[in-house]
Formats: C-alpha cells, structure tokens, sequence
C-alpha cells in the first residue's frame, strides 16, 4: 500500500515524481501525458535546455534543471544534438512562459508534446538537487497526467523495479546504425552550414558512435578533419578497411564496463597499431578500459556548464610547462568516471575536477592517444577547449 505519510495531491497537480524510496513529489505536468522511468539527476547549466534534452548521453534520465526559467528562448531545428530527445523527461521550477527569442520556431511545452517527454513545473528544484547531493541520483518514475489521476502504488513499483544505470549498455540503444559520411559543412549561427572547399585534402577520422553529439562532427571538421562515422559495434577490421588518420570515440549513455565489454578490445587493437585516437566522455572512459584502467559510478555525477578543470599533466601548449596548471570552466555529464586509483604507468592523469579530484583526462604513454571526461564540443568557456580538436587533427596531419 501506498506510505500514509505521503503528502496529498495539491489542488491544481497534474504532474508527479515518485522515487524508488516512496517519496512524492507534486508539480504540474506539462508536454507529453503517461509516464517514463529513470535515473533524476540535475544539471547546472543556464542555457541549452534543448541540447540537454537531445544528448544521447542523457538516456534513461531525469533531468532535473536548477536554473529555475527553463523554456524561455522557446526552441529551434538547429540547437539538438540528436534527432530525437533522449532525456525521459525534465523538472523545472517554474511553469514555461511565452518564447522570447529571435530565432523560436516553437514553444518547449509543445515541443515537449510532440517528441513525446514528459515535464514536471511547479517543483523545489533546489530541494531536489540537495537530496541528489546528499543520497545520490534516485531511480524515480515521472508521469503527467491532465486529469491529476495516478495510482501511486503502480508508479512506485514501476520505480523499484527498475533496474538502474549500473550494468546498463545504452550505448548500443543510442548508437547509428550504419557508416555514413559527415557531409556538413562549417556551422556558424545565423547562417547555417557553409559548404568546404572539394579542393582542401583534409585528415580522414573515423568516430566510433556510442551516442554523439552532432557539434562534436561540427568542431571536427572546423578544426579540419574529414568525418565519417560508425555505429559503436564496429569491428577492427571494418575500422582498418575505411583507412582513417586517427579515430574519436565519442560520448554516450550507460555504463562504460558493459559498453567496453565490445568495445575495449577494438580500441586496444587501435592502440596497438599506433592509430591516434581522441576520446570525449564515454569514449574517454572506453580509451581508459582499453588501456588497463576501470571506471566507477559517481554518487551524483557531473552534469553542468560550469565545472572547473586543471590541467595536471602532458603538453597542451608551446609554453614552457605544456600549460599545466591552467583552469578551464568546461561543460560536463557523465554519471561514471575512470577511477584515477587504477590508472597503470603506461596512462598518464592529464586533467583534474576542481571539485571532486576526480579524473578528467588522461593520455596514453608512448601513443598518440587522449581523452578528456568533459565536453570540449559545448563551448564552454566558451572557448577554453577547443585546443583539443585542433591537437587531435594536427597530429593527423
């Protein structure tokens, strides 16, 4: 039976959140009727709600949004990452408004309703971010319906059944299903996509998807690679066959001890060749499986537009100390990390967290091969990490 110690259904509710541990929370319900479950985590980020909602990497997840005016800029074709959202749903403080911005093609409520996500206004979103903090990201069930009708008791089961994130390949729900050729041009704001030059040779790299973002191909070929990508179950030799200078391995959901079960032995194989490889996210922890070391997963994770990140080790730069020691304010979202307690020699810790210590970066001794745990792509900074597309591409050159 449901707890009696459960607050009722405020007048007006049409939305609720139901943790794994029988806890309610209330709102009203907006986008998308039914109900998702997943994992709430929060992100910190004042901008880019709809490139959070579209990140591959946010499967199987709740967002809840700190910043409490979510919706304002309303939303266009251009600011996804991904065809389709793959964020179960998201928690906003206060009820979406009226779009004010030049470049609004629809209103996030509706934009909600037609790509079938679930949203939750009207909540403490600082309440709910300090209880993430405090006992870590809780499996929950979010469910919207306009009549504020919910049988609490199925939700709840629905939300203790599931199974978590832990142990969990999402990548391979995420991923292309077919190699295909980047073909877009040179992004810029205002004017789309400008076509290359058929006459610049430029490096070939191949990027293994485990659930990328679009603006990491953009920030590839500004940097001026040649992409083509495959879907993360390629093998080695279909790799090898299409003759890259380098490969990427890109962010995504879930795990990275599943996802690396297919993927890590593929990518040791690259190590072997000496193929300079670049990993973001998911694909920095695949680089690190790959190379002895082993991943864990965080109490809350990292998820923000605002997270602080020291270069500890290798040479980025022409300085006279490789530019270690230097800050960068960098986009993170990542529910796992590489445990920096089971780094071998051969990796050497190229990047901290001024958080947590945690690891955000390593390179491979004797290789052409590194990778950072945040998101160069997400122009944080807003430019603080680029330098690591233009390295990666120079050393294919």
């Amino acid at each position: 039976m449901t707890d009696t110690s459960i607050p009722a259904a405020p007048k007006g509710a049409t939305g609720i959140l139901v943790l794994a541990d029988g806890s309610v929370i209330w709102g009203r319900g907006f986008g998308a009727t039914g109900s998702a479950v997943g994992e709430v985590c929060f992100n910190t980020a004042m901008t880019g709600y709809q490139e959070v909602m579209t990140d591959p990497s946010y499967a199987g997840q709740i967002v809840t949004f700190t910043f409490p005016h979510i919706g304002n800029v309303g939303t266009n074709d251009e600011d996804v990452e991904a065809d389709t959202p793959h964020a179960l749903g998201c928690i906003v403080r206060e009820d979406v408004t009226e779009p004010s911005n030049f470049r609004n093609s629809k209103p996030f409520d509706q934009w909600m309703v037609d790509q079938g996500r679930i949203g939750l206004s009207g909540v403490d979103t600082r309440a709910l971010t300090r209880r993430i903090r405090e006992a870590g990201a809780p499996n929950a069930v979010i469910a919207h319906d306009p009549d504020g009708q919910f049988d609490i008791d199925d939700l709840l089961t629905k939300a203790r059944d599931w199974a978590g994130l832990e142990g969990m390949d999402l990548a391979i729900e995420v991923t292309g299903h077919q190699t295909k050729i980047w073909d877009s041009g040179i992004w810029r704001l205002g004017h789309g996509y400008a076509p290359l030059d058929e006459m610049e040779t430029r490096p070939h790299v191949v990027a293994m998807d485990f659930g990328a973002k679009r603006n990491i191909f953009r920030n590839l070929v500004k940097a001026g690679a040649e992409v083509t990508v495959v879907p993360a179950q390629t093998s080695l030799e279909d790799v090898l066959a299409l003759e890259p200078a380098g490969v990427f391995l890109s962010n995504g959901p879930g795990d990275p001890a599943a996802t690396g079960e297919y993927a890590a032995p593929v990518i040791k194989a690259l190590l072997d060749k000496d193929i300079p490889i670049f990993g973001i996210c998911l694909g920095h922890q695949m680089l690190a499986l790959a190379a002895g070391a082993k991943t864990v997963k965080m109490f809350q994770g990292h998820r923000g537009a605002n997270h602080p990140v020291q270069r500890v080790g290798g040479d980025w730069d022409d300085s006279a100390d490789g530019g270690r020691g230097l800050v960068e304010i960098t986009s993170m979202n990542h529910g796992f990390a590489v445990d920096s307690e089971t780094l071998p020699d051969t990796i050497v810790e190229t990047h901290k967290s001024l958080f947590d210590g945690s690891n955000c970066g390593i390179s491979i001794a004797g290789k052409r091969a590194f990778g950072v745990q945040y998101h160069p792509e997400a122009s944080p900074g807003p430019q603080d990490s680029f330098y690591l597309f233009q390295k990666f591409v120079d050393m294919l050159k």
